[in-house]
């Protein structure tokens, strides 16, 4: 922080570079004093203030945008938004009629607000996409580290450098991204990581006592002054930055120890937990909870077709480096949503923990990547992921699974194991019936009279398919049921795949890793 101050040289300071902070996407925004890009940050201004003089001739010296608090800006931007009927939470599916709600109450209130919710449930996403609702750019006092307001400076840096320039004092532009400041909560976070601290370096070397405001090394919370500041999982932090916190919310001013140094921040708190973290880390501090404007519960998606969406939305199976197209079929997709969904009513898996979105998301990148390394092998053009191959991404479920005592004692593996049979006999059944069809007997007979089939994992879709025609109505079911055309040998094996891991799951035929697929009676894997 600069220390000039009256009686200075006056010589109006050079606009200075600044790096605002990273917003975690991609490289932090630089932008210089003087300078401003119409065409990133969408400015309609024909010239930009580069001076406080020229600040007050410019809109930003009159209501409403002169002295317009963080909480005001945003219930200011979320209505026009609404009034124009966009999409608040780009990217977030199944909260439209549950949490978004809730969440633009809180911010037309004004409220500071928490996200209640298990692992998984987007929550930091939710609290990121918060920087839509603030203006593109906003008018700050060149190199203050607190974002000082040009109108309403509150660091000493702020009103010293206005009071030794004038209308000269530089002007810089801070843009949406770097105003989110997020931090997530760890036992070992200190207040001087949060608030600040005095720093003995800095007064040393510019004369001045620890009691000055200029010794301050400012925390992250001042940082994020007229911006949002989000703490992830709230219950880890000591109780005495709880309180810390409390403060902030009760006086809205930041104090560092025992100096009379007093910070009217202007900033919107929001925090996320976990419920579990309630009882196994921590808690949060009553006095803090009870000035949270609002408490917000999450969920997991309500229907199999929104999770599907979700996953289908966030896992990386555009591979465009890879040798050939990837394709996922529609109950390749339902499979993998289906193994979260059986996981979190599993009684060997721990509900308090809860089952992440970022099982099926996990399951199904495994599974194309799976899928990819026998394409190159077998030199086919298309990546089509099948039931074997999501055998393959069990890497991806057991280490995403806590497990009760009963499920330590069978193992993740074996649970996992299960979980995909169950999925892949749920998505059998909801496209091909209740399962009594004249295609599926013959099948089902087939095996029963002593038929067997083991195709190698390995094979091309072509070779593996005419394997599965052996098998009488298998390709007359597959054209019922519509899960695949035999003329798209990729998706016509994989579907194979489904019908008769379909079936072992409602154990009318049987499979095991030395036999393969047989009848109904025989040790099964």
């Amino acid at each position: 922080m600069s220390s000039a101050g009256p009686g200075r040289d006056s010589a109006v300071p050079e606009p200075k570079k600044t790096r605002c902070a990273d917003s975690g996407a991609g490289e932090p925004t630089m932008f210089l004093t003087r300078t401003w890009d119409h065409r990133t940050q969408g400015a309609a201004m024909s010239s930009v203030p580069g001076t406080l003089g020229e600040l007050k001739t410019s809109a930003w010296a009159t209501p409403p945008l002169l002295g317009r608090s963080v909480r005001d800006e945003i219930r200011t931007n979320l209505r026009r938004r609404l009034e124009l009927g966009e999409t608040l939470f780009p990217g977030i599916h199944g909260y439209e009629d549950t949490v978004v709600p809730q969440i633009v109450n809180a911010l037309l209130a004004r409220h500071d607000f928490i996200l209640l919710g298990l692992r998984g449930q987007a929550k930091s996403r939710l609290l990121r996409a918060l920087v839509g609702f603030l203006d593109p750019h906003i008018p700050i006092l060149a190199g203050s580290e607190v974002n000082d307001d040009p109108f309403a400076p509150i660091s000493k840096y702020g009103r010293d450098t206005i009071l030794e320039f004038g209308d000269k004092t530089p002007i810089a532009w801070l843009p949406q991204s770097a105003r989110y400041v997020e931090k997530l909560a760890t036992p070992d976070v200190t207040i001087a990581d949060i608030i600040g601290d005095l720093d003995p370096i800095k007064a040393a070397r510019g004369g001045h006592l620890l009691s000055d405001e200029l010794t301050m090394h400012f925390g992250l919370l001042p940082r994020a002054n007229r911006g949002i500041f989000a703490i992830n999982e709230l219950p880890d932090l000591s109780g005495k930055i709880q309180v810390g916190l409390f403060n902030i919310m009760q006086e809205g001013d930041v104090q560092i120890k025992g100096y009379p140094v007093r910070l009217p921040l202007d900033v919107l708190l929001t925090f996320t937990a976990n419920p579990e973290d309630y009882t196994a880390r921590g808690k949060i501090i009553t006095p803090l909870k009870d000035r949270i404007g609002s408490e917000i519960t999450t969920h997991y998606p309500r229907t199999i077709e929104l999770g599907m969406e979700i996953t289908g939305q966030e896992a990386w199976i555009d591979r465009a480096e890879g040798s050939g197209r990837v394709a996922v079929p529609r109950f390749i997709l339902e499979v993998v949503e289906r193994i979260a969904s059986e996981a979190r009513t599993d009684k060997r898996v721990d509900r308090r923990s809860g089952v992440s979105q970022r099982l099926p998301i996990s399951v199904l990148e495994n599974a194309v990547s799976n899928a990819e390394q026998r394409c190159w092998a077998t030199k086919e053009d298309q990546v089509v992921p099948r039931i074997s191959d999501i055998y393959a991404a069990l890497p991806s479920i057991t280490g995403k699974l806590e497990l009760e005592y009963e499920g330590e004692l069978q193992g993740a593996e074996a649970i996992a194991k299960e979980l995909i049979k169950k999925a892949a006999g749920k998505t059998f059944l909801r496209h091909a019936g209740d399962g009594d069809s004249e295609s599926i007997e013959q099948i089902v007979a087939w095996f029963d009279q002593g038929g067997a089939l083991k195709i190698s994992t390995d094979e091309r879709s072509t070779t593996s398919l005419k394997g599965f025609r052996v098998v009488p109505g298998m390709t007359e079911l597959l054209q019922t049921t519509g899960l695949a055309s035999i003329d798209e040998p990729p998706v016509a094996v994989a579907a194979c795949e489904l019908v008769l891991e379909g079936l072992v799951a409602q154990k009318r035929i049987s499979r095991n890793e030395e036999l393969g697929y047989t009848r109904a009676g025989r040790r099964a894997g």
